[in-house]
Formats: C-alpha cells, sequence, structure tokens
C-alpha cells in the first residue's frame, strides 16, 4: 500500500511538471523537435527473455522518432530520445533514451553530444514470463562506428547519405546485455519531423505486460503530453 502511494505520488508529481512545460510547448512538452527516420528491425531466433515479441523471429518497416529530449541549443548535449513504431493491426511503440550501459548507469539519463556513440536503452522494465525485461539500442560494434552528431540537421543530413545500424539487446535489470536483434535507420527525404505521438502504454508489445508501479509512475504524464 506504501509503495502504490509513492509510485502515485510519483506519477502525479510528473504530470504536474509536463502540464508546466506544456504551458510553454503545447505541442510536445518533452522531445519537442525531432527527424522522422525510416528503417528495418530484423530480430533474430534464439532469445528467452520471455517476452514473445523479442523471442521470435521477424522483420518489420519501422517508423523511427530521433529527439532532443529537453531542447537546448543544438551546440550543447541534450538527452537523446528514440521512439521505434512496429506497425501492424496493434502497433508497438519502444521508447528508448540516452543512459548509460552498465548497472545503475542504466536507470541514468545523461546527456549526450554524438548519437553515434549512445546506448539507448528502455529505463523502465517490461513484465515477460521470466520477470522484468529491458530493451537496449546502441552499437554493436564501438571502435567502427563513426560520429553521428546530435544536432538535427547534422544528423539528419548525415542519415541522407548513409545508414545508422545499432545491435537491439534486451537484460534483466541487472544482468548482462543478450543481442536479439539489429536496427538499420536511415533518414526519410520527403518529411523532416513526424506528429505521431509514440506510447508504449498504449501500444505495448506482444507478449510483454507493464508493472502496475510504472504504469502508476507514467500513465498521468503520457496523458498530459497528449491531452
Amino acid at each position: 500500500m506504501v509503495k502504490e502511494l509513492i509510485y502515485t505520488t510519483g506519477g502525479r508529481a510528473f504530470a504536474l511538471v509536463f502540464r508546466v512545460i506544456k504551458a510553454v510547448r503545447p505541442r510536445r512538452p518533452i522531445h519537442p523537435r525531432g527527424v522522422l527516420l525510416k528503417g528495418t528491425l530484423v530480430r533474430d531466433s534464439g532469445a528467452d527473455s520471455g517476452i514473445s515479441w523479442i523471442d521470435s523471429a521477424g522483420t518489420d518497416d519501422v517508423v523511427v522518432r530521433f529527439s532532443r529530449s529537453v531542447g537546448l541549443p543544438s551546440v550543447f548535449p541534450d538527452i537523446l530520445g528514440l521512439a521505434v513504431r512496429v506497425p501492424g493491426e496493434r502497433p508497438a511503440d519502444i521508447l528508448l533514451a540516452s543512459t548509460g550501459r552498465s548497472f545503475p548507469a542504466r536507470f541514468l539519463l545523461l546527456l549526450r553530444k554524438n548519437a553515434g556513440q549512445t546506448t539507448f536503452t528502455s529505463m523502465m522494465p517490461y513484465k515477460g514470463s521470466h520477470g522484468p525485461v529491458l530493451l537496449a539500442a546502441f552499437p554493436a560494434e564501438p571502435s567502427s562506428v563513426a560520429p553521428l552528431p546530435a544536432r538535427l540537421g547534422q544528423f539528419r543530413d548525415q542519415l541522407a547519405a548513409a545508414e545508422w545500424d545499432l545491435g537491439l539487446f534486451h537484460a534483466t535489470p541487472r544482468g548482462a546485455w543478450k543481442r536479439f536483434g539489429t536496427l538499420r535507420l536511415s533518414a526519410d527525404p520527403p518529411q523532416v519531423d513526424t506528429g505521431i505521438r509514440f506510447d508504449p502504454l498504449l501500444n505495448s508489445l506482444p507478449g510483454a505486460g507493464i508493472y502496475g508501479w510504472a504504469r502508476r509512475l507514467r500513465e498521468p504524464s503520457y496523458r498530459t503530453a497528449r491531452s
């Protein structure tokens, strides 16, 4: 009961912050500007995460938005975001943000200037049949990654001429990252940004549940952002 109250209070506090920011940025309180990307998401067979979508092989054409969360001037680092929509009869959304890779840094939002060397994680775990599952996307071969500036204009120009390959990984909250697929991205020439609203609570991954405490923390602010 006490934990539920803490998470509910935290969710309301986040929603209040969103309402204040929304007064200045009515369209998108966070991640105000972004770049629309197109790509292919390939899932290999053999994963054993306890979430059917991760553990089954498949290939999807995805819509992705790369963005700067705080919206600081482009000369400064920012919290970087990757929002991925997997289409289908029921689309699935994955939200990833720039964090560290090890424990506990994988739960800490970090400012970054180079998207190409950034680790993006879900931070909040999904509920799988084996327990909590985190998702991440980062270069599988860091030594061979070219710099990819997080300035949106430069970022888009660079991806108009080259692809951005990221490994997809899953892990328990403290466990090692295990690769289950690849995300290959490029700029979408006809469009600069997208009006799509990504919501992992409304559009969850097949086979993945949402922990009650995570829903209580996130749902009020998501609802405020959508309103």
